[in-house]
């Protein structure tokens, strides 16, 4: 990935937010047939290791964990906020017109060793902790206990487990950096007006 200086992320705790905040990573893999993605929700333990543990399931249909053993190299995508730019919102455009479109995100590459958890007991522990961090926000939280035992056992058989361990974290945030603070505070305030509220706020932290 290219990253100019001033767009480059070299601190370890806003690439977890990102992975933490939007969570659904793109798997890039490479096999006998070429290159494939899965895309595949994440939970990141960031106290293992340098750079954290991802941890997720596919479905065991999906042929991803055979043709991927333990100790594949992969790469996980994660995007976080992200919307496009106009040069009508730089107040500078009225001056110069030197101004061009342009597209302003968050992305982080984790590059990573694979290994494969066919394991129930695993599978039930990923399951729950996902549900529950996924349903925090619920006004009743769904627990897999409101399931038929038997149901969400024929579910888990269905699954299989991975892990990557994360070997390195690379960093992109692009929001205007190289643009003078007129400029970033139009666009954010353009951001704001049509819904990128998101990406409005992660700009103002950046600048």
């Amino acid at each position: 990935m290219y990253i100019p200086s001033h767009f480059a992320v070299n601190s370890r705790e806003p690439l977890h937010r990102i992975i933490q905040e939007h969570p659904l990573g793109a798997l890039v893999t490479h096999g006998s047939e070429g290159l494939d993605a899965d895309h595949i929700p994440f939970e990141l333990d960031a106290h293992v290791g340098d750079h954290g543990l991802l941890t997720a399931h596919v479905a065991r249909a999906n042929p991803l964990w055979q043709r991927c053993p333990t100790g594949t190299r992969v790469l996980v995508i994660f995007q976080g906020a992200q919307a496009y730019i106009s040069p009508n919102w730089y107040p500078t455009k009225q001056e110069a017109h030197r101004q061009v479109p342009t597209w302003n995100y968050e992305v982080v590459h984790a590059h990573g060793i694979l290994t494969v958890q066919d394991d129930e007991r695993f599978m039930r522990r990923v399951v729950a902790r996902l549900t529950r961090q996924h349903e925090a926000d619920e006004p009743k939280p769904w627990k897999m206990g409101e399931s038929a035992p038997e149901f969400i056992d024929e579910l888990l058989r269905s699954i299989v487990g991975i892990e990557v361990e994360i070997t390195s974290l690379v960093g992109k945030f692009k929001l205007s950096q190289n643009r003078e603070a007129r400029d970033r505070a139009g666009v954010e305030t353009a951001l704001e007006a049509r819904g990128h509220s998101e990406l409005a706020s992660v700009m103002r932290a950046a600048g």
